[in-house]
């Protein structure tokens, strides 16, 4: 019996590893990538995954083959022991180094990621609340902040090939902004307002979608992603001030002293164009 459960284990890595060999030339493996940081996290995702699909690799034979040696039809007899104290400290020492180099080799990457922020006024901000994305640009003034400010509920437009900071910040509880093709995950913490960057390198739609159960509607925290030229991105500001004019949101805007106040919602902004 000892030597079909060696088997069985051992089916295990053999199996996982050519399921993930096979998965990338299936399709089924990162989304497509559109960050110029995201090769960098592909990257660093990879040589994490070799380092421990290793170390699993090997756990797994040496179940396999202590399983089929010490079979208990051949060694019913158990003996006892109280270990090797030099192979645990050996393996200790081995974890340890690992995460030191994994510790080490990532620095420069999540600097450019979370340390070194680009120099720039924010370009939007993007609330999150229980269940929708609320996005915030500056108005014809350039600055974020005041009376005249955009507000697009679901979707956020960025400019192609340039510099995006956002201004990331949560009304109620906690939310997490995970935009996948561009290999940002970032949580939105009540009272804070946390900064995020990148810069995109295609224009189309893609996912933008709350990484982080925030309650019974989670599932329905979803927006888009749209990454578009200049001269698209700054028509979609001009049609956003005209809707948003004609709207008269200017009296629910909220000042730049308060910026905890309440944005319009998405059944706000969709009764109110429905009613023009």
């Amino acid at each position: 019996m000892g030597k079909f459960w060696s088997l069985v284990f051992l089916s295990v890595p053999v199996l996982g590893v050519a399921v993930f060999v096979a998965a990338a030339s299936w399709g089924y493996w990162f989304p497509q990538n559109v960050s110029a940081h995201g090769g960098q996290i592909d990257h660093l995702f990879m040589v994490i995954l070799w380092l421990t699909g290793a170390v699993f690799l090997a756990t797994e034979i040496v179940l396999a083959v202590s399983l089929w040696r010490f079979d208990g039809a051949k060694s019913p007899r158990a003996r006892f022991s109280r270990g090797n104290m030099r192979i645990e400290l050996g393996l200790a020492a081995v974890v340890g180094l690992l995460l030191v180099f994994i510790t080490v080799y990532q620095l420069e990457d999540w600097a450019e990621a979370k340390i070194r922020q680009p120099d720039l006024p924010p370009t939007v901000e993007v609330n999150g609340r229980q269940f929708e994305w609320v996005m915030r640009y500056p108005g014809p003034n350039g600055e974020l902040g005041d009376a005249d400010d955009l507000f697009s509920p679901g979707d956020l437009h960025v400019p192609v090939d340039e510099d995006i900071l956002v201004s990331l910040v949560s009304e109620d509880v906690l939310h997490s902004f995970y935009l996948p093709n561009l290999r940002i995950k970032q949580d939105a913490v009540p009272g804070m307002r946390i900064p995020v960057w990148f810069r995109a390198t295609e224009t189309g739609v893609f996912d933008l979608v709350c990484a982080e159960l925030c309650g019974w509607g989670h599932y329905k925290m979803a927006g888009r992603l749209i990454v578009e030229s200049r001269a698209d991105y700054e028509a979609f500001l001009t049609r956003l001030e005209a809707e948003q004019n004609e709207d008269g949101f200017e009296e629910q805007q909220p000042t730049a002293a308060n910026t905890s106040q309440r944005h319009p919602s998405v059944a706000e902004v969709v009764y109110r164009r429905a009613a023009r």
